[in-house]
């Protein structure tokens, strides 16, 4: 079991709106949720925790959800508060993360 929770976020209307808007890609809500990005971040003892290491991580998190899709930083939305954020996705925590891998792990951002 590794000192980490996770979160997984899941694009709403908003989202595919916005990606859909910038260069005529059309995508649907089934393309995008098949398959999901799992954020680790740090570990939490409850729901309010949970919303607390949110609030530290959302900028972060949303940064690579659109970065995803469009690497110009230019034709991102202006306005990423927490407030978009939750209006964009869904986010679900997940307390637990167990390593079934034995291969050490590696962090391709460090």
């Amino acid at each position: 079991m590794l000192n980490r929770s996770s979160v997984i976020v899941r694009p709403k209307q908003p989202f595919l709106d916005w990606v859909n808007s910038y260069d005529g890609t059309r995508i649907s809500p089934l393309e995008v949720d098949r398959d999901q990005t799992v954020y680790l971040i740090p570990e939490y003892l409850n729901d309010l925790d949970a919303h607390q290491v949110l609030k530290r991580v959302y900028e972060t998190i949303f940064e690579l959800e659109l970065e995803g899709w469009c690497l110009d930083d230019e034709k991102w939305p202006s306005i990423r508060t927490l407030g978009v954020f939750l209006e964009w996705f869904t986010v679900e925590f997940h307390s637990m993360v167990i390593d079934l891998s034995g291969d050490p792990l590696v962090d391709d951002y460090a």
